[in-house]
């Protein structure tokens, strides 16, 4: 089974966002799931019973509605061949405004092969079972601690999130009048261990609520000898302990340490989407600080390089929703383009004013997703692209600061 390109999981991002952004005036909005090993004979008797069924809505517009996107329906699966991971129909009146619907059918062929059979009607489309195909399965326990604190969390794809901090009431080192030395020192040790014991128990309860086929293992971190004494310690629950991955020097110990966690634990992680992420974007870092000339941003200058063929790398964000929309004057005489976040809903001529030579309005003529324009440009060209989430800090800074669009260049172009 082929993996999906960069490119092929972005449109899939963007479909679902689409589809998850459409409402029906009443329930009237159909999700068809089919596995691949549903057999269509089955399929088609459901339908022509929800059809039947659907004769006794008293809303004649939902009635009809519903009973036309069956029908749609099953004029699609008379010549259909089940693709290797199913397929999946969403069709209905969508609301679009204005007191009007339409009626659309979006088809998505799955990344990953489709275990459950389901028809569903609602007033919104049911994405579930394609947004868990979204989520990155490879998931890290991450546990920073010193004796003072604790911060546990887990990174699951590319996004770190804290689940729980523990402060201890360990004393200093420095022993209240009238005690001993020898008291105060074995009074230091029971609640420095009764808070490694209180640490372990916090960890293993949530790590433990990872399903253990993608439960990748543990990064444990702090100063020494901390966190060498929690491992030899074996505060974890049995089956975790056996999972730590390693131990790394990381100075902070709340949520910030989590971060400084992943982020000393690089090479342990090189083949992780994040890392490899990470680095491209601390390479075009490098690259825009230095005298090289070899690091590009902005969606003009990018699309010029790529199209003398000297981007490497194209860098997109994930999140990076933009289109370039060709407007011309009703009696032909302007053309401008504009580009802007992308609004696939918004087609009126009135979003763009009026011609500035003669007033008449202006009116829509070509509209380009620049993400489409550039993937297509660049694998013309050859150049490499690569998606950038927003969930670490320099993917954020790729769409606040840069627009959401940079490249790694081959050579100095001067531009």
């Amino acid at each position: 089974m082929a993996e999906q390109s960069a490119h092929e999981k972005y449109e899939f991002k963007k479909k679902l966002e689409s589809l998850r952004n459409k409402k029906g005036r009443g329930t009237e909005l159909i999700s068809l799931y089919i596995p691949p090993d549903k057999q269509l004979s089955d399929v088609t008797s459901q339908l022509k019973t929800e059809h039947s069924q659907a004769s006794n809505i008293k809303s004649k517009v939902t009635r009809t509605n519903v009973q036309s996107a069956i029908d749609s329906l099953l004029s699609r699966l008379k010549y259909l061949k089940i693709p290797e991971n199913g397929i999946v129909y969403f069709t209905g009146a969508v609301d679009v405004g204005a007191d009007k619907t339409n009626m659309e059918t979006t088809i998505i062929k799955p990344p990953q092969p489709l275990t459950i059979y389901k028809y569903h009607c609602d007033s919104s489309f049911f994405l579930e079972p394609l947004e868990g195909m979204l989520k990155e399965a490879k998931t890290y326990g991450l546990l920073v601690l010193d004796r003072r604190e604790a911060t546990i969390g887990l990174l699951t794809g590319k996004h770190t999130e804290s689940y729980r901090n523990l402060t201890s009431t360990v004393p200093g080192k420095q022993r209240k009048g009238g005690q001993s030395a020898q008291r105060f020192q074995q009074l230091r040790l029971i609640a420095i261990h009764d808070f490694y014991k209180r640490i372990g128990d916090a960890a293993s309860e949530i790590f433990m609520t990872v399903d253990m086929k993608d439960f990748e293992g543990i990064l444990l971190g702090g100063p020494s000898p901390t966190k060498e004494e929690f491992q030899s310690g074996e505060f974890l629950h049995h089956e975790l302990q056996k999972k730590i991955l390693g131990l790394f020097d990381v100075a902070y110990t709340d949520e910030s340490g989590l971060q400084e966690l992943v982020n000393a634990a690089s090479e342990r992680l090189q083949d992780l989407d994040l890392m490899v992420e990470k680095n491209l974007m601390q390479k075009f870092f490098r690259e825009l600080v230095s005298d090289s000339g070899k690091a590009a941003y902005g969606e003009e200058v990018v699309r010029q390089n790529l199209m003398i063929g000297a981007v490497e790398k194209l860098l997109i964000s994930e999140d990076l929703r933009s289109e370039r929309i060709k407007v011309r004057c009703t009696t032909g005489d302007y053309e401008d383009n504009i580009t802007r976040e992308n609004q696939p809903d918004q087609e009126s001529v009135n979003d763009f004013g009026n011609c500035p030579k003669c007033g008449s309005s202006l009116e829509v003529v070509e509209r380009i997703d620049i993400v489409d324009e550039l993937s297509e440009l660049s694998d013309q060209m050859g150049s490499e692209v690569a998606f950038i989430s927003t969930d670490f800090e320099e993917g954020g800074q790729l769409l606040n600061a840069f627009g959401g669009i940079v490249a790694i260049l081959r050579y100095n172009t001067g531009m």
